[in-house]
């Protein structure tokens, strides 16, 4: 018997992550661990985001790095993953009479891979990627969730990975001890007890939220991949918030788990 899965939205941050150990590393891994093993993963990462919806299809994704800057060790990252077609016309499947290309070129962003390579090292469960079509508003993307929902019967974990409060502008590179601006743990503090009474619609709707909501998510690429999350969740589900911090002063790496 398949266990119905949970679903995860993950504050990813800094790329360098995929090589560090730290407490959210550590987070993932744990989180990993207290979930049924997946038979796939669909992943919903902040860094597939185009004018269109597409699944990835190949078999064998690259890894891609798509950042700058880093140090080589970086780079050399591989993790090599399955892919599924089989999933990825699954999911087109669902999504219809929505129009999803089918991709059999897309690899791995580093929204996907840097956190996965925490969660399953062995980089032996399937995986696949849904884009954030960039032309849609934030109700689009809560609506195709929902069409989503039988996946968690299947045995598939999906994965939604951004950051909550994503505001790069405002953020102080290289100080480690600058405190939360004011602005971004309002905006998380509203969030999440949105998420907690159960007003997915009213999330979506962040643009209403005023001052720190703007600061906060000031374009929407890293704030959707939550939504697709929220759209799965079923009543009763148990909501968590197992990974928390407010990284550079407007960085939010909250995890949040519905199931």
């Amino acid at each position: 018997m398949v266990s119905l899965m949970p679903t995860l939205f993950l504050g990813h941050g800094n790329p360098m992550n995929a090589i560090q150990s730290n407490r959210y590393t550590e987070g993932w891994r744990s989180l990993a661990l207290s979930v049924p093993r997946p038979r796939a993963v669909l992943a919903i990462s902040a860094h597939w985001y185009v004018p269109e919806t597409a699944v990835s299809g190949d078999s064998s994704p690259e890894t891609i790095h798509d950042f700058y800057g880093f140090p080589r060790e970086l780079y050399e990252v591989d993790w090599p993953a399955p892919g599924s077609p089989e999933l990825a016309e699954r999911v087109r499947q669902q999504l219809l009479p929505l129009n999803v290309r089918f991709d059999k070129e897309r690899g791995f962003d580093h929204g996907t891979w840097s956190v996965l390579c925490h969660m399953f090292p062995d980089a032996d469960i399937p995986v696949v990627q849904l884009s954030i079509d960039q032309t849609k508003g934030p109700e689009f993307h809560y609506e195709t969730a929902r069409l989503l929902q039988p996946l968690r019967d299947e045995g598939i974990l999906v994965v939604g990975s951004g950051n909550l409060v994503h505001n790069l502008r405002a953020y102080a590179w290289g100080d480690d001890h600058v405190q939360p601006f004011d602005w971004a743990v309002r905006f998380e503090s509203e969030a999440k007890a949105l998420i907690l009474a159960g007003r997915d619609r009213e999330l979506a709707e962040y643009r209403n939220m005023g001052e720190a909501a703007r600061l906060s998510v000031p374009s929407p690429d890293h704030f959707l991949p939550l939504l697709y999350v929220l759209g799965l969740r079923r009543p009763g589900d148990e909501v968590s918030f197992p990974v928390e911090g407010i990284e550079g002063g407007s960085l939010s790496m909250l995890a949040v788990r519905i199931g």
